[in-house]
C-alpha cells in the first residue's frame, strides 16, 4: 500500500494539464485548456481540462475526473499504478508497506472519500465566494456570526446552494462515483432510489485535521 502521506504530496506536486497534456494535444483556452477527447471520436475540441479545480470533462462523451482517474481510464491502469506513473512524472519516492487484500480495499475506499469530499470543500467555498446567492446568504451569514475574512478564508467556509442537486450534478458530471459520494455522507438517497444534496441551502463548515 502506498502510505497517504505520499499520496498526498502526490495530489499537491501535480498538474492536471501537465498529466493530461502527455496524452492529449491541449490549448489554452482563458483559465482552462481544450483539445480533443482521448476517448472518442471527435472533430471539434470538447474536452476541457480546468487547472484550477483539478478536473478534466468531457462535454461530447460525459468523461470526467481528476488526474489519478484520467491516467487509470487512459491506460487502463489500477488507483496505485497512476498514482506511480503521476509519482515517477514528478520524481516522487514512492514509499510502501505491505497490508492485506481486505485492507487495501478500505483504504483505497477511503482514499476515494477522502478525494471527493475535497472536491466538495472547494465546490463549495467557490458557491459562497463566487455566486451572487453565496454572498448574500451564506457570506452574510458568516459576518452576522462574528466571522472575519481571513478566518473564513482560512478554514474554508463555504455554501451550498438552494438549487436541487446542484452539487450531485456538478461531482458526477466531474467524474465522481456516486457511490462514493454517497458513503461520503455528501449526497443521499432515498427508498426509491433517487439520490439528492444532503447540504442543500446550507452554511458549510469543513472539519480539518491539523
Amino acid at each position: 500500500m502506498i502510505l497517504q502521506e505520499t499520496i498526498d504530496k502526490i495530489f499537491e506536486t501535480t498538474n492536471i494539464e501537465e498529466v493530461v497534456g502527455d496524452f492529449v494535444d491541449l490549448k489554452k483556452a482563458g483559465v482552462n485548456y481544450k483539445g480533443r477527447c482521448p476517448f472518442h471520436e471527435e472533430k471539434t475540441p470538447s474536452f476541457v481540462v480546468s487547472p484550477t479545480k483539478g478536473i478534466y470533462k468531457c462535454f461530447g462523451c460525459g468523461k470526467g475526473g481528476n488526474s489519478v482517474t484520467f491516467v487509470q481510464e487512459i491506460q487502463q491502469s489500477s488507483y496505485p499504478e497512476a498514482l506511480k506513473y503521476i509519482a515517477q512524472k514528478y520524481n516522487i519516492e514512492i514509499i510502501e508497506k505491505e497490508i492485506s487484500a481486505d485492507l487495501e480495499k478500505r483504504n483505497s475506499d477511503k482514499e476515494s472519500q477522502f478525494i471527493a469530499t475535497k472536491f466538495a470543500c472547494k465546490y463549495f467555498e467557490e458557491m459562497l465566494w463566487d455566486t451572487e446567492e453565496g454572498q448574500k446568504i451564506g457570506l452574510s451569514y458568516f459576518k452576522e456570526r462574528g466571522f472575519s475574512l481571513e478566518i473564513i478564508r482560512k478554514f474554508q467556509l463555504g455554501y451550498s446552494p438552494k438549487k436541487q442537486n446542484s452539487f450531485k450534478n456538478i461531482a458526477l458530471a466531474a467524474g465522481y462515483d456516486k457511490k462514493v459520494l454517497i458513503s461520503s455522507s455528501l449526497i443521499g438517497e432515498n427508498d426509491g432510489g433517487e439520490s439528492y444534496d444532503k447540504f442543500r441551502e446550507r452554511a458549510i463548515f469543513p472539519i480539518h485535521a491539523y
